[in-house]
């Protein structure tokens, strides 16, 4: 027992409760390691803002998001993992166990981690485009974009991110219009080519989104073009938001190695440049961005650390 306030010791903690942290706690639970997940407010990262899932394996019929991380909860807890609904603001991994702050809730310490804390989709901060989230406005063509075949889309955004969207997104739309708020892109100049040469992409450059246009879905745009501030419509059954993703990596500045962008940095697949501390997930992948990829990589985060656990007993 542990006075109310006082850290807490386990063997293993998840940091986070999309599929990647989920996975890591389904494996490191089966595996009797009693893994802690600090689940985060609000809990089960992207999918919970996804509507239909038709590309996760075992679901011919399709899912909700929603009801894919309960689900994804559900067996892990089966197998003994412990879920505290918090998010961490700060940790300590110069010594182990290493400590873990949770606002209100009392600190945690743990001999291992798997930080599963993911990435969020940057948007364009409109109440109709979060009221329209999962009925035609999506962050993901890779996840969303079979559902618009044959039908006119927008596509938001001026780097190779935006034109890699945008050109996987003919394959089913009718017509993809690129909007970017400024006349010149982003992106290199051989993506730009390749766009430019796709007779299905349309330009809309120095303009940029007013509103969300639609009631129950998605049915337009209303735009501004910047230089002359003439306010337009446009029709399109959805629209996807490509101006890049934000890892959440805010607590862990400074206590581990971050790339540029602040995705954390791994080595050998999921371990990071602190010894005991592993990877999953988006909060290192940004360019794969699946539920299945980040399933597979909790995976493997949790196999890495059951192996460091097995070579490092309890102290």
């Amino acid at each position: 027992m542990t006075d109310e306030g006082s850290p807490r010791r386990v063997r293993v903690a998840v940091v986070g409760s999309g599929p990647a942290g989920l996975t890591a706690a389904l494996y490191l639970s089966r595996a009797q390691l009693a893994p802690v997940v600090i689940s985060g407010v609000p809990s089960g990262g992207q999918l919970m803002l996804t509507s239909d899932v038709e590309n996760y394996p075992g679901f011919p019929e399709g899912i909700q998001g929603p009801e894919l991380i309960e689900r994804f909860r559900a067996q892990a807890k089966r197998f003994g993992t412990e879920f505290v609904d918090a998010n961490v603001t700060s940790v300590d991994l110069t010594r182990r166990p290493f400590r873990l702050e949770l606002g209100a809730a009392p600190p945690l310490l743990a001999d291992a981690l798997v930080l599963a804390t993911g990435a969020d989709a940057r948007w364009l901060d409109l109440p109709s485009e979060q009221r329209l989230r999962g009925h035609g406005v999506s962050a993901c063509a890779t996840c969303d974009g079979f559902f618009f075949k044959g039908v006119p889309i927008a596509c938001v955004g001026g780097g190779d991110s935006a034109l890699e969207e945008a050109m996987f997104l003919t394959r089913f739309a009718s017509q993809v219009i690129l909007i970017h708020r400024r006349a010149e892109l982003r992106a290199s100049r051989i993506m730009q080519a390749r766009a430019r040469a796709n007779p299905k992409i349309a330009w809309r450059l120095d303009t940029e989104v007013l509103e969300v246009l639609g009631g129950e879905k998605v049915t337009g745009l209303k735009l501004r073009h910047v230089p002359t501030g003439k306010v337009s419509e446009i029709a399109v059954g959805g629209l996807f938001v490509a101006i890049g993703h934000e890892p959440a990596t805010k607590a862990f500045k400074g206590a581990i190695a971050l790339d540029p962008k602040g995705y954390i940095v791994t080595e050998s697949i999921t371990r990071t440049s602190v010894e005991g501390v592993f990877a999953a997930g988006d909060v290192y992948d940004h360019r794969y961005r699946q539920a299945v990829s980040a399933a597979g990589l909790g995976c493997m985060a949790a196999l890495d650390a059951e192996r460091y656990l097995a070579e490092h007993p309890a102290e």
